[in-house]
């Protein structure tokens, strides 16, 4: 058969391995370091960043690398606590599962790194490989008391074609409606080919302007970056809204490209891409950072929400050419 999906134990730690052969793409997923696809590869080089040359060290010191998942919050909150429904719910900073940015602001959610992900299914043949990854979050009291609406994320990792999908379920087990405030922070490279000849494409109609401390203002402005954009001599750490479903977030150069598209349900995008490091992030996102806080402000129009019962899902593809 042309894909391969197995559990595989590397380093005393258990991964799963999907694979396309016709295209050499092969993809590893960590479930137990957050469910992290913490490496893909096309034609035997990296698509995915990730500074480690073995999961081992990814466990023994975690970081952002791969493809992260934030959730119940994505990227920032501007105070120590968010607002869900007309209610201010507090943040608690005793429980120690929440992390700082460097204005000591709540940052990426509280399941970054949670060992508590557990395989439902494998599949492979000639269609495609894929895996299927659950946590139930209303499991857990010290995710719970930071954020109290009893949910549970399905997530599917699926190679098809040398291109992979990333689905992502949730299921609202609560009595009230749930906000829904999640992103990936994927970390992309290309291989031998210097940072500062590559160009990036953002298919956006819209820059959200960010305050001192990266939160937005609510204030929006016309997408006014040349396109494609040369990241020489540039960083960017910014907030767009109105992602096209039918266009492709872009880095190219020497040959090599990689192409990113959200779904529908992923209307906003975080680029990421820091001077001196080889690396860019496409972060589709459910909404702007602090969703939650600038919708109760007024500051944006209403949020995406699960009515109790109900289930939100939404894709994002990742492709690589040219390796």
């Amino acid at each position: 058969m042309n894909y391969t999906a197995e559990r595989r134990t590397i380093d005393g730690i258990e991964v799963v391995y999907l694979a396309d052969a016709k295209t050499q793409t092969e993809v590893w997923v960590a479930p137990s370091l957050g469910n992290n696809s913490y490496d893909m590869k096309c034609k035997g080089q990296r698509v995915f960043w990730n500074p480690y040359d073995t999961v081992a060290e990814f466990k023994a010191k975690p970081v952002n690398l791969g493809n992260p998942f934030l959730a119940p919050w994505a990227n920032r909150l501007d105070q120590e606590a968010f607002w869900a429904n007309g209610k201010k719910f507090n943040l608690n900073p005793s429980l120690n599962n929440f992390r700082y940015d460097q204005f000591r602001q709540p940052i990426h959610g509280l399941i970054l790194f949670a060992s508590q992900w557990q395989v439902m299914s494998l599949a492979s043949g000639e269609d495609a490989a894929s895996v299927t990854s659950r946590l139930e979050f209303w499991r857990y009291p010290e995710w719970m008391a930071q954020f109290p609406f009893a949910h549970s994320y399905e997530m599917t990792y699926r190679l098809k074609g040398g291109v992979l999908e990333v689905d992502t379920t949730v299921e609202n087990l609560s009595t009230a409606a749930m906000p829904v405030s999640l992103a990936f922070h994927p970390y992309f490279t290309l291989p031998r080919v210097p940072r500062d000849d590559w160009k990036v494409t953002i298919p956006v109609k819209e820059h959200i302007v960010l305050n001192s401390k990266l939160t937005p203002t609510g204030e929006r402005k016309p997408f006014d970056l040349p396109q494609p954009l040369e990241l020489r001599g540039r960083q960017l750490d910014d907030v767009f809204s109105g992602a096209d479903p039918k266009r492709e977030f872009v880095v190219e150069g020497g040959g090599r490209k990689v192409a990113v598209r959200f779904g529908t349900n992923f209307p906003v995008a975080v680029v990421y891409a820091p001077r001196g490091r080889d690396f860019i992030c496409f972060e589709p996102m459910t909404g702007v950072t602090n969703a939650f806080n600038l919708a109760h402000e007024g500051k944006i129009p209403t949020i995406q929400q699960i009515a109790p019962g109900g289930r939100w899902r939404e894709s994002y593809f990742i492709r690589a050419e040219g390796y």
